[in-house]
């Protein structure tokens, strides 16, 4: 429970520099002889870590990673109980700003950093903390390239996001787009004289709508999902200056989540090619139009195979067996996508992430804390 508190008091919403958890976890490391590399963000106010127990003969490739977000969602204009960054248990649960997504995970590795590091491990244990999950899963690019880079080839992967220590072995993949319609302006008299931006993205919700309406009916079709098919919906539009005035400018923002079977890059180039469509329809009013079409975050899906031997694994360790896919994106379709088999499977329930009065029950810690013991006694000695 020390660990978590420790962790959780260190408030690393995405917004704000993470880099004063990374440096605590960086000298716990330091202590116990193991060395860590850290990946940062441009800025330099933001860091990955990334960090090999090797093997007791000195092997640092294969093994497992086991794999973490160290970044928190706001706080702002929710309602707490208590305070969002000082732990207090009530009634058999854990309430604070983390505790379910995802730093008890983290915490419970951090509490059996010494055991690991006595251990004598017959294959590497690897660890990768990463920053900006929140925001678009910015920093495990990188840190998977780090992981690839050094050549450490891991035989498997568990992110350890909450799922109840269910073992999650897929889910769709996230993508978020922003249409930006540049038309002119014109008094709403004169309509003849302006090229109307929020008709222009009305129109591209309706491509939206009706491409969802597709998905919904014709699929392809994956029933693991709770939502078995890519769905696809606008979100967030911005646009007008005044009730009397053409606009010029709207901006819209749309998301598409896809099953395996449907390839996020084809479904990407079928919006565009409708974007430059409704371009192409602004023109033939006014030449001085466009449209920019932009992809601000993608977030690949998650299939690892049934019989992958991670999925054996993390059931060995304690993981509950599980035919269901998250409906929830995770950092996991990134290491998967770099060829290291990859479940999900952590403390705690998606339901309570980000929400006020964030909890996790205390025998979910107590779960997890098995799992990695159970993980240290199958590859120790």
């Amino acid at each position: 429970m020390a660990e978590i508190t420790k962790l959780i008091g260190f408030d690393t919403t995405s917004r704000d520099s993470n880099l004063p958890l990374i440096d605590y976890v960086v000298e716990r490391l330091e202590a116990l002889g193991i060395d860590s590399t850290l990946v940062r963000n441009n800025e330099g106010n933001k860091a990955n870590l990334l960090a090999t127990i090797p093997a007791a003969d000195g092997t640092r490739t294969g093994g497992i990673v086991l794999s973490g977000h160290t970044d928190v969602v706001p706080v702002d204009g929710q309602v707490w109980s208590s305070d969002p960054f000082t732990p207090e248990i009530r009634d058999g649960k854990l309430y604070a700003r983390g505790t379910s997504d995802m730093k008890s995970f983290i915490a419970v590795i951090m509490a059996k950093l010494e055991a690991i590091a006595a251990a004598k491990l017959n294959e590497p244990i690897h660890l990768a903390f990463s920053y900006d999950e929140e925001v678009g899963c910015l920093g495990a690019v990188d840190l998977v390239a780090a992981i690839t880079a050094a050549g450490l080839a891991p035989r498997g992967c568990i992110v350890g996001e909450p799922t109840s220590m269910r073992v999650v072995r897929g889910h769709k993949s996230v993508n978020v787009i922003r249409v930006e319609f540049h038309g002119v302006a014109a008094h709403s008299s004169l309509t003849t004289q302006g090229v109307n931006a929020i008709s222009a993205a009305a129109e591209f919700t309706r491509v939206v709508d009706s491409m969802a309406q597709g998905f919904r009916q014709d699929g392809p079709f994956d029933e693991a999902f709770i939502v078995p098919y890519t769905t696809t919906t606008v979100n967030k539009i911005d646009g007008g200056i005044a009730v009397n005035t053409i606009p010029a400018e709207c901006t819209l923002h749309f998301e598409f989540r896809s099953i395996a079977a449907d390839d996020p890059t084809e479904v990407i180039e079928r919006f565009r090619a409708e974007a430059l469509r409704i371009e192409e329809s602004m023109r033939e009013q006014n030449k001085d139009v466009r449209v920019d079409f932009a992809v601000l975050a993608q977030t690949p899906g998650l299939d690892t195979p049934e019989d992958a031997g991670v999925v054996a694994l993390a059931a060995e360790l304690g993981g509950i067996p599980s035919p269901d896919k998250a409906t929830y994106g995770t950092e996991a379709g990134m290491f998967f996508n770099a060829g290291i088999p990859t479940v999900v499977c952590g403390p705690g329930d998606i339901a309570q992430a980000h929400a006020p009065d964030e909890f996790i029950e205390l025998e979910q810690i107590a779960a997890c804390e098995a799992f990695i013991e159970n993980l240290l006694a199958k590859v120790g000695s």
